[in-house]
């Protein structure tokens, strides 16, 4: 039998000879009604555990626990700009190909963008910021190729993301955002214009009059071009003044605007401060009733998640990244806001509620983290290493006994397995079909090609290794799944090295051309030989910025994980959204490998892929011309 009611304290026992329905606690009995209540009309936000247990001395006892594992049952409603049917509905608006990219390092591929964009799709984001399309015309080609593909996929339930470019104040800008999102069947352009004093003085150099003309006069040219959702944010609107705001949001409505952004762009207000401001602006902007108003909160104090969960007595839309990654200290996480509505909307957020499909946080976690490079730290919320391991022997001990003792949600709500409960072991014997379960239970749904590749690196690595650890199997997903466009493949490496004189590297690659390359160099050990040795072949000048090196799992037969950072000497600029200067990108790449040195390369020659594929076409065809194999030395 299984019995249980929800308290505010937690745990409590009751004796076995009380109705489960009508336990013998007032609180509890309350709670229990109005949730009771809650079941009935389909908007449930608990689930409640009834479960009978022994105490240490045999006797039975029911137990309650708060958790925020229930299935949300409302529909996502009709997709209108400037409103939103059901006013407990919260709009996920995901920038992480746009700020998320911005963070050092985490340059994307116009492969690898489209890849995050399906993903994001299958969370069921709402709005896709795809990028920043003036910033080159690599980015723009991006965004046209997720409007044409992810902005017209509609699914069985009518859902299909809008796709969002942003745009400065500025003509050009708006062009080339209208250009990359016109083809999707819902575009949005998002225009910004700075509004605090510092901005306006010093980056700017207008007055505040001209700002707002500004503002107006951009807005009523992106609705011109035929855009029927057009986004405006006031930049360092946190440190701007109340009444100018007020002003200029009330000029950009009456211009067109369908969705109004609040951004706190230096992290700098708290959340009273925060959610003050968007209340005031709801309430001082003409026309404010009239549009969504929305928020962006970085992390520079690390109060984005609670800023974004502050201002949402007023705001309808949210600007999230997947990981929380950005500018600086990042963004509002993606994850975090939507899992803390989900836990907390109906009970105390007046029964906010999103569209997004929770179990596809794992996988859209792994993906960014892959191909952008940017690790998550273990103690991450929701997503990371240990938020869902119990080392302390009290923890431990009431996980045993009851989960909801210290879980508020489980792994599996978010996507992930916490076990292999079949029993099985993947070892040298397993088959592909072992292979593609367990990789199913870790969130990982690769396609034939991915999984035959996916598959054979596994049998490779199985036949030095007892045992694979889901960690061993995540790493090789990594490696082998969420890699750039294959430009140059490393076939063979072999190095000498010791104290006995000079390291030296010999590296077999694939080119572009199917051919095979041969490099050998010295270095002052195996993987500065073998970096040597690849740029003999692969002739793009490079300066490494960073290199990591870690251990997948524990013990001597433990995959080593690698990272890199380099930027080419003449590596390709992209206009920042924000300062309009133009900044050289640097590239990431990760490798995995029994061995360290292979490891390395393997991360080495992702990253000059990485590059390779970010350029022009016309200069990728004349660095993939090779008229024949090379034996360079």
């Amino acid at each position: 039998m299984d019995v249980a009611c929800c308290y505010s304290t937690g745990v409590l026992p009751f004796s076995t000879n009380a109705n489960p329905l009508h336990p013998p606690h007032a609180s509890c009995v309350s709670f229990f009604h109005s949730s009771l209540t809650a079941r009935l009309s389909g908007n449930l936000h608990h689930l409640f555990a009834y479960r009978l247990q022994k105490d240490v001395s045999g006797d039975s006892r029911t137990v309650c626990v708060r958790s925020c594992k229930a299935q949300q049952s409302r529909k996502r409603p009709q997709y209108v700009p400037n409103k939103i049917d059901d006013p407990s509905y919260v709009r996920i608006f995901d920038t992480t190909l746009r700020d998320g990219e911005q963070s050092p390092g985490a340059t994307l591929t116009s492969k690898e963008k489209l890849d995050i964009a399906r993903q994001l799709a299958k969370l069921g984001v709402d709005i896709i910021e795809a990028g920043f399309p003036i910033a080159s015309p690599d980015d723009l080609e991006a965004v046209r190729m997720i409007s044409l593909e992810v902005g017209n996929n509609v699914n069985s339930e009518g859902y299909v993301p809008v796709i969002c470019g942003l745009a400065r104040c500025s003509k050009p800008d708006i062009d080339a955002a209208w250009e990359a999102v016109r083809h999707a069947l819902r575009p949005r352009i998002h225009v910004f214009i700075a509004t605090s004093g510092i901005h306006m003085k010093h980056k700017l150099r207008k007055t505040p009059e001209e700002v707002v003309e500004t503002a107006r006069r951009m807005v009523r040219y992106a609705r011109s071009l035929g855009c029927q959702d057009v986004e405006f944010s006031p930049e360092d609107a946190g440190r701007s003044d109340p009444s100018f705001l007020y002003q200029i949001l009330g000029e950009v409505i009456k211009a067109g605007a369908t969705t109004l952004n609040i951004p706190d762009t230096v992290g700098y207000t708290l959340p009273s401060e925060f959610g003050d401001l968007i209340a005031k602006i709801k309430e001082n902007t003409p026309g404010a009733n009239d549009i969504i108003i929305s928020t962006h909160c970085q992390n520079d104090l690390g109060l984005a998640t609670a800023n974004t969960l502050g201002a949402c007595a007023g705001a309808r839309q949210v600007e999230v990244t997947i990981n929380g990654i950005g500018e600086r200290a990042g963004n509002a996480s993606l994850e975090e806001v939507v899992m803390a509505i989900r836990c907390r909307g109906q009970e105390i957020m007046n029964g906010l509620f999103t569209g997004i499909n929770t179990k596809q946080i794992a996988m859209a976690s792994k993906m960014v983290t892959d191909y952008t490079g940017m690790m998550v730290q273990p103690h991450k919320a929701i997503v990371g290493a240990n938020a869902f391991a119990h080392e302390s022997g009290i923890h431990q001990d009431g996980m045993l006994k009851f989960k909801g003792t210290y879980e508020i949600m489980a792994p599996d709500d978010i996507g992930i397995s916490r076990a292999d409960e079949s029993g099985i072991v993947l070892g040298k014997l397993s088959g592909r079909h072992a292979l593609k379960t367990r990789l199913l239970q870790l969130g990982y749904e690769l396609e034939s090609k991915e999984l035959d590749d996916v598959f054979k690196r596994f049998k490779a690595v199985a036949e030095k290794k007892k045992a694979l650890s889901d960690e061993d199997l995540e790493a090789l997903v990594s490696d082998e799944v969420f890699q750039p466009q294959v430009v140059w493949a490393l076939s063979d490496l072999q190095v000498v090295c010791g104290t006995m004189g000079f390291s030296t590297a010999t590296v077999r690659l694939l080119g572009p051309d199917g051919l095979q390359q041969f490099g050998t160099s010295v270095g002052t050990g195996p993987v500065d030989a073998a970096y040597k040795a690849i740029d003999l072949i692969v002739k793009i000048p490079v300066t490494l910025l960073e290199y990591s090196l870690i251990a997948v799992t524990e013990g001597i037969d433990a995959l080593a994980n690698t990272r890199v950072v380099i930027r080419a000497d003449n590596s390709p600029s992209v206009t920042h959204a924000q300062s309009g200067k133009l900044v050289q990108r640097s590239f990431s790449g990760t490798g995995a490998g029994e061995d360290v040195v292979v490891s390395s390369a393997r991360a080495y020659v992702s990253a000059l892929n990485k590059l390779i594929g970010s350029v022009s076409p016309a200069v990728t065809r004349q660095i993939q011309h090779i008229q024949e194999p090379t034996v360079a030395v």
